[in-house]
């Protein structure tokens, strides 16, 4: 087992009061290529054509996991980010809601989605609608960290690949 919970620092009150944020920068700093490694388990990469990262820390570990695989990289934005023609997705967030784009695209793949951290399972749901949106096929997520205490998500029959619980 991996043990990265020591490099992951908790921020009280941040980014605003009452939530405690797991700041992962000294992890990525100390132990980037154990953590890269680690995501990349557990999921056939045989049956996975592209790399889905969701912003902005999907992409520092998504792109990563691409590489090391040798698959491509397809990025998920906030709204206005990306050049169309886009497709997008809105989704609801604890203080409003907020919409989540990706290109379009014409053929079918199938895909990982990537992101660092789980928490109430709305970023992930939004993401999987736009791959559904866009002829991708889902076929596991990857993600550093999982607040399992914040969610009750699982995907029937989907692979839910998680380094951290908490």
């Amino acid at each position: 087992m991996h043990s990265f919970e020591s490099h992951i620092r908790s921020v009280p009150d941040f980014p605003k009061a009452g939530i405690v944020f797991k700041d992962i920068s000294p992890l990525m700093q100390e132990r980037f290529h154990e953590v890269v490694e680690a995501m990349c388990e557990g999921i056939n990469w045989n049956e996975i054509d592209y790399v889905v990262g969701i912003e902005s820390r999907g992409f520092i570990l998504g792109a990563a996991m691409a590489t090391l695989k040798g698959k491509g990289f397809i990025p998920v934005r906030k709204k206005g980010k990306l050049p169309p023609p886009v497709i997008g997705e809105s989704y609801s967030l604890e203080y409003g809601t907020d919409t989540l784009e990706m290109i379009i695209n014409q053929k079918s793949a199938r895909v990982v989605l990537v992101d660092d951290v789980l928490a109430t399972g709305g970023t992930l749901k939004a993401v999987m609608n736009l791959c559904q949106k866009n002829n991708y096929d889902v076929k596991a997520m990857a993600l550093l960290i999982n607040l399992t205490f914040l969610n009750k998500f699982k995907e029937e029959g989907l692979p839910v690949h998680t380094v951290i619980n908490y």
